[in-house]
């Protein structure tokens, strides 16, 4: 096992920790589990505190254009308040639930480009260091992978996605960004639509579907978007006409009429079940350049353009740790474990 000195706040010749989350991807909701090695280093210490942040890379807006940076969406106390012994070596195993809108990394065991990381805080004399890093793979939930598979099915395809800062008005979300999933349009809407934008917000309860066409203008008109969200009940995975049901919600959105403003589709106005919205304003960025062909068994398998999507995943460690030293100190600090 090769440990990750930590330095910096601890100094050299400190501890070292290693994280080891157990195998296979995780769906959101379910438990994250693992083992957190630490080693003594040249004297024994009084370990304080333990703990793991999930952490996301996610894109904002703003008028200047685009920026990336991260964002911690969870924290947890895994251990603390016992002495580590000169080169001692103890283990603290963990399980703790992932919240229920984690992002979905993967798909049929392809990356979607998404950026996830699990980070261990290591506490000794009230010196806080960061010493340990690791991807998080995340598999969808049985209802967001049967409306991937539909949409797939019905002849659309992967175009990127990414994680965006901010909130869909209207909707149960509760983490402080979204993910963002775009597809090409399948060629029957293809007159209608430039592109299908697809979040899921997940609950203990069901999965929101919030769907978002960029439709196309006509000689007398200009483009826009649409919005439309649906909600689905875990149990209804294994019994619904998927594929009924997802053209169902596309026909609905793309050939709604009816024209509001921006603000009542982004929370200014409630949100109906099922409810259908146009707005001039589009929410999407550029994704990450990655792109799955839709294949008769849903979206899926392959990566165009090179490994895109598999190259930003080994660089997980490279980006948070620069985070850090940027100031990931100081964002850190207004939260408690």
């Amino acid at each position: 096992m090769v440990f990750k000195r930590l330095l910096g706040a601890i100094g050299v010749g400190g501890p070292s920790v290693d994280t080891v989350l157990d195998g296979g991807a995780v769906r959101p909701g379910a438990p994250l589990s693992g083992r957190v090695l630490l080693r003594g280093g040249g004297s024994a210490v009084e370990i304080e505190h333990v703990g793991l942040e999930l952490i996301a890379r996610v894109e904002a807006e703003h008028e200047e254009g685009e920026s990336e940076g991260t964002a911690v969406f969870e924290r947890f106390t895994v251990g603390g308040g016992f002495r580590l012994g000169e080169q001692e070596e103890r283990e603290l195993r963990f399980g703790v639930p992932l919240p229920w809108e984690t992002p979905v990394t993967e798909l049929y065991g392809r990356p979607l480009g998404i950026v996830l990381g699990v980070r261990t805080e290591v506490a000794v004399a009230g010196a806080r260091d960061k010493g340990d890093l690791d991807p998080l793979a995340v598999r969808p939930l049985p209802v967001q992978e049967a409306v991937l598979e539909a949409l797939g099915a019905l002849g659309f395809g992967f175009r990127s996605a990414d994680l965006e800062l901010g909130r869909i008005g209207g909707t149960g979300q509760r983490l402080p960004f979204y993910q963002e999933i775009e597809l090409t349009p399948a060629p029957r809407y293809a007159h209608a639509v430039n592109e299908i934008e697809l979040t899921f917000l997940a609950s203990p309860a069901g999965v929101e579907v919030v769907l978002e066409a960029d439709k196309r203008g006509g000689p007398f008109s200009s483009g826009h978007d649409a919005l439309t969200r649906f909600t689905v009940r875990h149990e209804d995975a294994a019994v619904l006409d998927w594929n009924s049901e997802v053209d169902g919600w596309i026909r609905r959105l793309t050939e709604h009429r009816e024209a509001y403003d921006t603000h009542a589709a982004y929370g200014h106005a409630p949100a109906h079940h099922g409810s259908v919205v146009d707005h001039g304003h589009h929410r999407s960025g550029p994704g990450l350049g990655t792109a799955v062909a839709a294949g008769a068994a849903g979206l899926a398998v392959g990566v165009a353009g090179g490994l895109v999507a598999a190259e930003v995943v080994d660089e997980i460690g490279d980006f948070f740790e620069g985070d850090d030293e940027d100031g990931g100190e100081e964002g850190d600090g207004g939260g408690e474990d």
